[in-house]
């Protein structure tokens, strides 16, 4: 059986729910903390502008250790690293029990962070190994499915645990996720390791350069000094240029410039990039605008926002399974059209706009970037060799958290100058989405869609080529 052929029945089924758990684990793990920070600030007597360090740390521990701990996996094997991953994890929140201080606590985040981003760097390339060629998006769309219910589902969780325990019992909520995953886990392609060395250099050059940068322009976000942050944006810059020109000459390099080379990767991350800037841009203005602008109160604002995660749980899975028939450049540049009328109609809402002239505007924009974020991560994956899927996943999961925290550092400026509480965020949304649009359709182009560079060796039908 060729790797790219998947898993047989009813292993495939198991190995589906050990990555979905995992999956899981890493989105609830990540969003539910948001709900306990009054609480821990309370319990650990700490302001709560410290407090919200335990979901940064977080944050900023993912997207510095995704792509070198993906590059780890492809020399250890995907199984190993993933499953090591969930028990880092579960290590890591029963240690939470034990912090009585705010410096302790952000360690055991650290380390949380770091079996998270062990399995979430690999899961992708799992996937592809798991499923037959012909079902990867409707894999990757099943993913999505994923996510959108964990993000949507992690706020509830926290409240109801906060409501009958301690703090420490929110992180803990997540452990059964990872012995699921770990239970499941033996059903996992094993694929073998590799008798590699690993650029240990290029590692911590990698995550220099995302912590530097990133951390620089979060520091700056929370009124810390200019100065200083841009120093440590400017020295995270150097970094970068030193660590990709050392890339550059790297048979498989951390960061995968060798898939960037190629014009449809190249495109698929620009243009993931761009839109998962412009959601973040929307979701995290469209609060103040509600509260601030609109008069309604916070209860309402997550019922008003909840159709957009709804429609793309029915949405990504259905454009996954499109794409694996009809090419991807063409379901993102539809599902980007979707999305850029939705932000123009968000932007320019009625005076006195009810729940549903809010609803059905945020329904459409969630079912346009549904409709390319799955196809758009498919053919990220699909095109890859099958020795570089694991670079493709981490480079995937990169993308995500680098634009959406592009997309916070947006929001934080645009309210900072006056003017992220009204009709600018959806138009700066509405364009980046036309950005992420126009990066879509150009890869129908047939110099960008070469032989060389096919969506994917295993791809169906000639309507590809």
């Amino acid at each position: 059986m060729r790797m790219t052929d998947g898993l047989p029945l009813p292993r495939r089924t198991l190995a589906i729910a050990a990555v979905s758990f995992g999956t899981a684990l890493v989105v609830i793990d990540g969003a539910i903390a948001t709900v306990a920070l009054p609480t821990i600030a309370r319990d650990l007597h700490v302001d709560s502008s410290a407090a919200v360090s335990v979901v940064t740390v977080y944050q900023l521990t993912l997207v510095m250790l995704l792509l070198p701990l993906a590059g780890l996996g492809e020399r250890i094997g995907l199984r190993r690293m993933y499953q090591t991953g969930q028990l880092v994890f579960t290590v890591a929140t029963i240690l939470c029990f034990f912090a009585e201080s705010l410096p302790f606590l952000l360690i055991v985040r650290a380390a949380q962070a770091a079996g998270a981003a062990a399995a979430l760097s690999v899961s992708s390339a799992l996937i592809r190994q798991i499923y037959p060629a012909k079902h990867l998006g409707r894999g990757l769309g099943i993913n999505s499915v994923v996510v959108s219910s964990s993000a949507a589902l992690a706020p509830t969780i926290g409240g109801l645990v906060l409501a009958v325990g301690p703090w420490p019992w929110v992180f803990a909520s997540a452990v059964p996720f990872a012995i699921a995953s770990l239970l499941f886990g033996r059903a996992l392609p094993d694929t073998p390791a590799r008798d590699e060395p690993f650029d240990v250099l290029g590692a911590l050059l990698c995550a220099g350069m995302f912590g530097l940068v990133i951390g620089g322009l979060e520091s700056s976000v929370h009124g810390d000094s200019p100065v200083v942050s841009a120093a440590v944006v400017v020295a995270g810059a150097v970094i970068g240029l030193f660590f990709v020109r050392r890339e550059m000459r790297e048979p498989k390099p951390i960061l995968p410039i060798d898939l960037l080379t190629r014009p449809v990767l190249a495109l698929s991350v620009i243009g993931a990039y761009t839109a998962f800037i412009g959601t973040m841009t929307l979701l995290l203005s469209l609060p103040f605008r509600l509260q601030h602008g609109y008069g309604f109160a916070p209860s309402e604002v997550g019922a008003v926002i909840a159709p957009w995660p709804l429609t793309t749980m029915i949405v990504a899975p259905l454009a996954g399974s499109l794409s694996d028939r009809y090419p991807a450049g063409a379901l993102g540049g539809i599902g980007m059209v979707v999305a850029v009328t939705g932000l123009i109609f968000l932007a320019f809402l009625p005076a006195h706009p009810s729940w549903f002239d809010i609803a059905w505007r945020m329904s459409l924009t969630g079912a346009g970037f549904g409709m390319f974020l799955s196809p758009n991560a498919r053919l990220i994956i699909g095109s890859a060799p099958i020795d570089r899927a694991a670079a493709a996943g981490g480079l995937i999961s990169t993308t995500r958290m680098v634009g959406q925290t592009t997309g916070a550092t947006l929001v934080a400026a645009l309210l900072a100058i006056g003017i992220g509480g009204g009709t600018v965020p959806p138009l700066v949304a509405a364009g980046l989405a036309a950005i992420a649009g126009l990066c879509s359709l150009a890869r129908l182009r047939p110099a960008i869609r070469n032989p060389r560079f096919a969506e994917t060796e295993d791809v169906q039908p000639a309507k590809l080529r």
